[in-house]
C-alpha cells in the first residue's frame, strides 16, 4: 500500500522506487482504522463506501464484488470495524446476499475504547419491507437487525420483520424513507459513525438530501462497458454536490480515495 495524498514525512519511504517497494507493503488493520478513523468529536458522521470501474460502472453483472480486490475488502471490512451502523438498501441485500456484521478481534479493543457494541448494526432501508426474513440477517445477528421504513409501510411486513426478530423504526410520513430523517433516527438511538455501502439508488437520496459527509471511493482499474449502473443514482441535485480530496492510497492500481463535502 502506498500513500499518496495527504503527504507526510513517511510518504517518501511508502511510495520508495524498485521491485520490492513497488506495491508498497500490506498495512495492518490498525494502520487501516487510523487512516479512515471517524472525525472525533459527538456528531453525526455519515460515510458511503463504493467501488467504481475506470468507466464509471458501480457494479458487474448486478454485484460489486467483480470490481473489487483483496485490498479493497481489507478496507471495507475496516469501515464495517469502525461503524456504529451500516444502512444498506434493500436491494443490496437482495443482490448482495447481505449477511450479519460479525464481530472482528482485530477491533475489538477500539470498539470496547470507542464505546462500542462488538459488531455494528444493519439497518435495512426498505419501503415495501419486501424481504426475506428468513435470512441469517434477520434470523442470527450479533445485535437485532434495524429495519428503516415509512410510516405507511404495509402493516402485515411489519409485523412479520418484527416476529422474525428485526426492530422497526419509521423514518418518514408516508411510504418511503426520508434521507435526514433517517440519519437522525440512527443518531437518536446512539449510532452516529454511520455507514452506507449502497446501493446507487440509496445514496443517490442521501446525496441529493444533503447529508453524505464523506464518500470512500475505491476506483477499480478495471473497465466494464455496457449499461451498468454508477454508483450513485435516483434524485439529481439542482447543483452538483462538491467535495474536496482528503486522502489517496493505492495498492496493485487500485486507487483508495476518501473526499469529503465541503
Amino acid at each position: 500500500m502506498r500513500r499518496l495524498l495527504p503527504v507526510t514525512d513517511m510518504t517518501a519511504t511508502e511510495t520508495a522506487a524498485g521491485p520490492a517497494a513497488e506495491g508498497g507493503r500490506e498495512w495492518s488493520f490498525d494502520e487501516l482504522a487510523d487512516a479512515y478513523a471517524y472525525p472525533e468529536g459527538d456528531g453525526v458522521w455519515l460515510r458511503a463506501n463504493m467501488v467504481s470501474s475506470l468507466d464509471g460502472a458501480g457494479q458487474h453483472d448486478g454485484r460489486s464484488q467483480p470490481l473489487s480486490s483483496d485490498t479493497d475488502m481489507r478496507i471495507f471490512g475496516t469501515l464495517r470495524g469502525l461503524a456504529d451502523v451500516i444502512v444498506v438498501g434493500a436491494e443490496t441485500v437482495r443482490l448482495e446476499g447481505y449477511r450479519p456484521a460479525r464481530a472482528r478481534e482485530v477491533f475489538a479493543a477500539r470498539r470496547a475504547a470507542a464505546g462500542q457494541g462488538e459488531a455494528p448494526v444493519i439497518a435495512v432501508v426498505s419501503a415495501s419491507l419486501d424481504l426475506d426474513f428468513s435470512l441469517p440477517l434477520f434470523t442470527s445477528p450479533l445485535v437485532p437487525t434495524l429495519i428503516l421504513t415509512g410510516a405507511a409501510a404495509p402493516a402485515d411486513r411489519v409485523a412479520a420483520a418484527r416476529e422474525a426478530g428485526a426492530e422497526v423504526l419509521v423514518a418518514g410520513d408516508g411510504a418511503g424513507v426520508e434521507p435526514a430523517r433517517a440519519v437522525a433516527v440512527l443518531a437518536a438511538r446512539g449510532l452516529r459513525r454511520q455507514l452506507t455501502e449502497g446501493g446507487p439508488r440509496l445514496l443517490g437520496q442521501f446525496v441529493a438530501a444533503g447529508v453524505l459527509d464523506e464518500l470512500c471511493l475505491t476506483v477499480s482499474p478495471t473497465m466494464t462497458a455496457g449499461g451498468a449502473q454508477r454508483i450513485a443514482g435516483g434524485p439529481s441535485v439542482a447543483v452538483p454536490t462538491r467535495f474536496q480530496v482528503a486522502s489517496v492510497l493505492e495498492q496493485d492500481g487500485f486507487l483508495f480515495t476518501r473526499y469529503r463535502r465541503i
